[in-house]
């Protein structure tokens, strides 16, 4: 664990100073909403400090009840029409304050979304939703840490060029799989680099990047850290990385799977429990997960796996919420298909890595899609279930899980993802029914928006030969 603040991080007292000095001017006020996007304000450095500071600033909850395309959608209990679509109130978490390197003279912080009447969190803000399994945690004396891999591909492209081709034929930074390759890390490194150094520049600390499976697809792995850190870490991650390519007159995509040609791009979720001071390891033990002796391996560490592997099926609307996720789940792609557990083997669906402090659960079914902090809610609302229950996973794998039969499969579809999710007990208790009922809603309008449009696909399919 990082036992100094990281480079960026600022103070109170810090960005005051810089906004007095005119080095800062501008504070990005946001929060994320239900895709994971940073959504706010650009606030006058001056007014942040004299007003916002101490009364926050307020934002349309429609942006916690709308799509992709900002279409207000009807059906959520939290904000319509009907309510006049009403303010909440964003008050800065100021542990999150930070440089934003990557751009002239601003500083970022993200926000708790509060209820404008109440004051209460809003509880269907995703933030919130995550706080709330961290501290289900903390009353536990747990204190879940993670990291999330995230992979993109770079594309010889903006974003308005590939609008213009339709999104289709777009061009890949790279010919050729570059697994590894510092050859063909090289020809993207100006943007690779640049957004490794931005991000450690903005405290985001960074371990490496590295080319990836898929031509122009690329991985940065910044720290571990606690559970709501990682997330806001991740969100910063992708809004930086996708600003700095447009800078640079390039973009970058997230999205679970670009090309069926190509490989997907994931979010593998790495997670261990420590004690409250972050000192004591509660997954460390005997090599035994080398071998898959259960008998040999802690118990928080069995039934936190348990756990995750129980509700994996549940828990894949969060790790997988768009129909296009799920085209990345193929065999021999390096994205699993099968629910089961593995020391270091990269067909599993939860891969265990590292021994004694550094043992970890590896959960590989999330993409680069994902909203972080809904992830990780789920990932702790299983695991403390797993902790609660005394839930034991199954033997250990070997071998090619791709191959076996007769184990619980990933989900194929969203709607068989959002099946799984509405039958689960766990989140109702977890989460409470109100958060259940707005994010099963929000998952049902992604299918339906994508059942109503005419693919490019079904026109050449079609058109002259049906």
């Amino acid at each position: 664990m990082e036992n100094v603040r990281p480079s960026g991080v600022l103070l109170e007292a810090e960005l005051r100073e810089l906004v007095q000095r005119g080095e800062i001017d501008t504070v990005l006020t946001v929060f994320p909403d239900l895709y994971g996007r940073l959504v706010g304000k650009r606030i006058s450095g001056r007014y942040f400090c004299d007003d916002v500071l101490a009364h926050g600033m307020h934002a349309c909850d429609y942006l916690l009840a709308c799509d992709m395309e900002m279409d207000p959608v009807p059906g959520y209990r939290f904000a319509s029409w009907a309510d006049g679509y009403g303010d909440v109130h964003c008050v800065p978490d100021l542990a999150t304050l930070r440089r934003a390197s990557w751009l002239e003279r601003t500083a970022l912080v993200l926000c708790d979304v509060h209820d404008e009447g109440s004051g209460a969190l809003v509880e269907v803000a995703p933030r919130t939703i995550l706080r709330r399994q961290v501290e289900r945690a903390a009353a536990a004396g747990l204190r879940p840490l993670g990291a999330s891999e995230l992979e993109f591909f770079v594309l010889r492209e903006t974003y308005e060029s590939a609008q213009r081709k339709s999104f289709e034929g777009l061009e890949p930074f790279g010919w050729y799989i570059e697994d590894y390759h510092t050859l063909q890390g090289f020809k993207v490194e100006a943007l690779v680099g640049a957004i490794r150094r931005h991000l450690d520049a903005s405290g985001v600390p960074v371990e490496f990047s590295k080319g990836e499976w898929g031509p122009g697809q690329h991985e940065i792995n910044v720290r571990y850290t606690d559970f709501l850190e990682m997330a806001d870490r991740h969100v910063i991650y992708k809004q930086l990385a996708k600003e700095v390519a447009i800078q640079q007159g390039l973009a970058v995509t997230f999205m679970a799977k670009l090309d069926e040609r190509y490989a997907g791009s994931s979010m593998h979720m790495h997670s261990s429990l420590w004690s409250l001071d972050g000192v004591t390891p509660f997954f460390a033990g005997s090599g035994a997960a080398v071998t898959g002796d259960l008998t040999q391996l802690p118990d928080h560490f069995r039934w936190w796996l348990g756990g995750l592997m129980h509700h994996a099926r549940a828990c894949t609307l969060f790790f997988a919420p768009y129909v296009n996720s799920y085209k990345r789940f193929r065999a021999g792609s390096f994205a699993p298909t099968g629910i089961a557990w593995s020391y270091d083997n990269r067909t599993a669906g939860f891969r265990i890595v590292g021994r004694g402090p550094s043992l970890r659960v590896e959960c590989r079914v999330p993409g680069a899609d994902a909203n972080p902090y809904l992830a990780f809610a789920a990932t702790l609302a299983a695991g403390l279930d797993g902790l609660a229950q005394h839930i034991e996973p199954p033997p250990m794998f070997h071998g090619d899980v791709y191959g076996a039969e007769g184990l619980p499969t990933v989900p194929k579809t969203l709607p068989e993802a959002i099946g799984e999710f509405e039958r689960s007990t766990l989140f109702g208790t977890a989460f409470g029914a109100n958060v259940v009922e707005h994010l099963v809603h929000f998952a049902r309008t992604e299918q339906r928006k994508f059942d109503e449009v005419v693919t490019s696909w079904e026109r050449r399919r079609f058109l002259e030969r049906a």
